[in-house]
């Protein structure tokens, strides 16, 4: 359980307090359930919700493995992501690789799949799930997205989901993205944005920023981020039917007035 309770200044902190948290996730999935998964920054991440209530269709839930779903996504990036087959595709913070799973289906055999995820225990936990399934292009990797564990020019298509707001340094990890997707290759993340300021009190909360709130950047910040990390057909697209979720995230606080679940695409030219 974490002691802390304020967000630390210093990145490394923020990181080391976003793993753990995620590391009681996995826990939490692994003794009680995917159901217990979370109950914020105490459990680590937001309340968990229902794939169904993200825009993810039965057939795409149904396809997933027992386990992989820990709902705590924001959104449906595979909504905007275009999957082909053949295509390599890579999945910032991929948990235990509900994504990645249905990104594997999605571009078939002749295709490759990686997750990298910084927390250990997310990346055995996703692991254990394709050996259960014998999926055998899909591969999970140890790693942070602002230092990614991946060649350059390697992908097709990066997938995430409410992962970067997470991060201390989301220029780094727009720039890292950007390095390791080939040319015409794109960005399909769902995340949260801020559509309004924060209150002090959430913004110093670790559990604000543990459960995607805190962290959240505008999407004029995002813009400027993606656009000097080079990428070019930028769209931000906030989601207003999200704000019931994520008023649930920190019950009594009304989060969804300020942060918004949205999907966000660029192209790397």
């Amino acid at each position: 359980m974490n002691t802390a309770t304020t967000v630390p200044s210093e990145p490394h902190a923020v990181r080391a307090e976003v793993r753990k948290a995620y590391a009681a996730v996995a826990a939490r999935a692994a003794n009680c359930g995917p159901g217990a998964a979370s109950t914020c920054c105490g459990g680590g991440g937001p309340p968990a919700i229902g794939a169904e209530k993200l825009g993810y269709n039965a057939d795409e839930i149904a396809a997933a493995p027992e386990g992989a779903d820990l709902g705590l996504g924001c959104g449906n990036p595979h909504a905007i992501a275009a999957l082909k087959p053949g295509e390599t595709v890579l999945d910032l913070g991929s948990g235990a690789g509900f994504d990645c799973f249905l990104a594997a289906r999605a571009v078939g055999p002749t295709g490759r799949v990686i997750g990298v995820d910084m927390t250990m225990a997310m990346v055995l936990k996703a692991r254990e799930n394709a050996t259960k399934t014998g999926v055998r292009h899909v591969e999970f990797r140890l790693g942070e997205i602002e230092s990614l564990p991946v060649d350059s020019n390697s992908v097709d298509v990066i997938l995430s989901n409410c992962v970067i707001n997470l991060s201390p340094d989301k220029p780094r990890a727009f720039r890292d993205a950007f390095r390791v997707l080939r040319s015409g290759g794109r960005l399909a993340i769902a995340d949260t944005v801020r559509t309004a300021d924060l209150p002090a009190d959430i913004m110093a909360d670790l559990a604000a920023h543990c459960g995607c709130v805190a962290g959240a950047a505008s999407i004029e910040e995002l813009q400027t981020m993606l656009s000097e990390a080079g990428f070019a057909d930028i769209r931000i697209t906030p989601m207003d039917a999200s704000r019931e979720f994520i008023h649930g995230w920190l019950p009594g606080k009304n989060p969804g007035d300020y942060v918004l679940s949205a999907s966000i695409e660029a192209v790397k030219r």
